[in-house]
């Protein structure tokens, strides 16, 4: 199962990315998800930066897996989940 999660409607408005955020890594969780995609835009940087600090806070790094930059699209990425 894959999870999406577009920033472009919300990427100038703090609280509503961290909830956003949260929200998605919950439901991966919840619903034993194997990859969230995380869509912050190319953009500046700034969102994806932005995104990279949330994911590496304790408390989230210890729910996944790893964290992938696509390749072919730097305004995407791509957070693994390993379920025993």
């Amino acid at each position: 199962m894959k999870l999406t999660l577009d920033l472009h409607d919300i990427y100038n408005r703090g609280e509503d990315i961290e909830r956003a955020l949260r929200e998605v890594i919950d439901e991966a969780v919840q619903k034993k998800a194997s990859l969230v995609e995380i869509i912050p835009g190319k953009g500046s940087g700034q969102l994806k930066k932005r995104v990279l600090r949330f994911l590496d806070q304790k408390e989230i790094k210890a729910l996944y897996h790893r964290v992938e930059k696509d390749s072919k699209n730097w305004g995407r990425l791509f957070v693994h989940f390993r379920w025993k």
